[in-house]
């Protein structure tokens, strides 16, 4: 899927930026959506959609939010109808190892992370819940995958994507041999990219937990 068009949501923190540099790497035609409060014009936003053949999300919590609750779940339930509406198929979102896979081992390192967001940054926690659960109920008829990450390090700069670029990743189940609590910036935007050019499922879940690979 080498000419695929990426819809970038997400695209101007640290992530995002080293995966516009990915995908414009790999020579990817790509559009950036930017995304400010209430997801209420629906018209811009369905013309960004129409313009791509995937879209990847790195939406999430970011700090305190007026009102106590972020409003990314409901993004997605506005960003569905358009990818059907466009076909568009494919959508790649961002998530924490907070969503829950019922094929997941048993992780002490995961119950503390989740823990401590789960009480040191309680909306974020529902949020990307919210994330998960918005997927299993209203992402039909669309190839979907909810990749999970724990901490994400790295600095999005030229020389730090180029280097964390090609570490070894892991995904998988969280708890699984390979798995760690981090991943580097560059190496995922790589593994994203990488799924778009190989037309690639992530083999037996849909909500893989990602990371830098336990060497």
């Amino acid at each position: 899927m080498a000419s695929s068009t990426i819809l970038i949501l997400g695209a101007t923190g640290p992530a995002g930026i080293c995966l516009l540099r990915e995908s414009l790497f790999r020579k990817h035609p790509t559009v950036v959506y930017v995304l400010e409060g209430q997801m209420d014009d629906i018209e811009r936003l369905g013309n960004a959609v129409s313009k791509a053949s995937v879209v990847i999300s790195l939406l999430g919590p970011n700090g305190k939010v007026k009102g106590g609750e972020f409003p990314y779940p409901g993004y997605y339930s506005a960003i569905f109808p358009l990818m059907r509406r466009h076909s568009v198929k494919s959508i790649l979102a961002l998530a924490t190892v907070s969503v829950e896979d019922t094929n997941d081992k048993s992780s002490f390192i995961r119950r503390a992370l989740v823990t401590g967001v789960k009480y040191g940054f309680a909306a974020g926690y529902r949020t990307m819940v919210g994330i998960g659960r918005v997927f299993q109920e209203e992402a039909e008829a669309l190839n979907w995958t909810v990749f999970r990450v724990g901490m994400v390090q790295g600095e999005h700069d030229e020389g730090s994507w180029k280097k964390d670029r090609d570490d070894p990743i892991f995904a998988g189940q969280v708890g699984e041999t390979g798995w760690t609590w981090y991943i580097r910036r560059g190496a995922m935007a790589k593994w994203l990219v990488d799924r778009i050019e190989d037309d690639d499922d992530v083999v037996g879940s849909r909500t893989p937990a990602l990371s830098n690979r336990k060497v």
